[in-house]
């Protein structure tokens, strides 16, 4: 994915760093796959947990869905 892309843009807009969209993403397209992100830093621990509360909607979804594929 290029830099400035759908997952910068929605990132910004939500609020949250494009890894943790990256995590919701994940999350959200199964119910039965867990993502296990490697972790440097307590920092970093919390960015991950805290890409649970991100609130992705079907049009965010679909486009960060459409850039991948």
């Amino acid at each position: 994915m290029k830099t400035g892309g759908p997952l910068e843009s929605i990132a910004s807009r939500l609020s949250a760093t494009p890894s943790q969209l990256a995590l919701a993403w994940l999350l959200r397209r199964s119910p039965v796959m867990l993502p296990i992100p490697g972790t440097s830093s307590v920092a970093h621990l919390e960015q991950n947990v805290a890409a649970a509360s991100v609130h992705l909607t079907d049009d965010d979804v679909a486009e960060l869905t459409a850039a991948i594929e």
